[in-house]
């Protein structure tokens, strides 16, 4: 059975609630105000913590894509431009993050380079996730298995041999494995949700979730009924908004709905000792002809 792992206040384990991580990303836009209302509208729907992304620009951006012109709602820019644009610095974290926890909720990021490691842990986030563009950047997870915070691992667009070789440099102590498919949105054909149980098969003492890209809610509650400990999606206030993201993301009522169902789901899973319920007592005595 999977060892139990800690987040904050929460438990991951078998026999703990999921844990559901809602994705704000860069969905906020460079927009401290925006980036508000989205942990509200995740504390609103019961999810248990909020995730966002730090980069150091000049660091993680791709060299090829730098220069590389693009649309956005402040006027053309180059794709580090805009990358700039969008990050939060340490003031706007720390107003960010001191409304999470107002509001009750947790607070991470995936930082994209060691300087942002460093970054983040000066703020004493609860926990660190990779991406899974970061999944083979050695640098990154080493820094990470020293931060000695519980880290949160994606494997999207990684082979088993990668997803491995990530594995054998951060340790299993304090690892939280997530299932991903790296395609946004991401269609129901290549979510292979059959990987998760893979993955969970071949490291037992590790806890593993589902990160999912996908329009609506029916694969993610899907990834719960199969095991998932920790659910991650993107949300959004508007999947029209500008930005990459917002279409695979969850609006509020759909965020609502997945923490709403994910704990009926839960309810159901019940304790797996067969016996007669209550309920059942008087149908039983109307319909069952031949007593035991």
């Amino acid at each position: 059975m999977n060892a139990a792992r800690t987040i904050g206040a929460r438990t991951i384990a078998p026999d703990a609630p999921c844990y559901v991580i809602a994705e704000i990303g860069l969905n906020h836009n460079g927009d401290v105000e925006l980036a508000k209302q989205l942990i509200d509208v995740a504390a609103e729907a019961g999810a248990d913590a909020v995730k966002f992304q730090k980069r150091t620009p000049e660091i993680s951006t791709p060299v090829h894509m730098r220069d590389q012109l693009r649309e956005t709602p402040w006027g053309m820019m180059t794709y580090l431009e805009y990358r700039y644009r969008v990050e939060f610095d340490r003031d706007q974290y720390i107003e960010i993050g001191d409304h999470a926890t107002l509001r009750g909720i947790d607070w991470f990021a995936s930082p994209w380079d060691v300087p942002s490691v460093d970054f983040l842990d000066h703020l004493n986030v609860v926990a660190h996730k990779v991406a899974s563009a970061s999944l083979t950047d050695i640098e990154l997870l080493e820094r990470l298995a020293a931060s000695g915070r519980t880290v949160i691992l994606s494997t999207g667009m990684s082979t088993r041999e990668q997803i491995d070789r990530a594995i054998e440099v951060l340790g299993t102590d304090r690892l939280v494995l997530m299932h991903a498919t790296s395609t946004y949105p991401l269609p129901p054909e290549e979510v292979n949700l059959r990987a998760m149980t893979t993955l969970a098969e071949a490291y037992p003492q590790v806890p593993v979730g589902y990160s999912g890209h996908e329009r609506g809610l029916q694969i993610s509650l899907a990834a719960v009924a199969l095991g998932a400990r920790v659910i991650e999606r993107h949300i959004t206030l508007d999947r029209t908004m500008w930005g990459s993201d917002h279409a695979a993301s969850l609006e509020p009522r759909g965020l609502r709905q997945l923490v709403r169902d994910i704990r009926i789901i839960e309810q159901a899973f019940g304790d797996g000792v067969k016996r007669v319920f209550p309920g059942e007592l008087a149908p039983m005595a109307k319909l069952r002809r031949v007593p035991a």
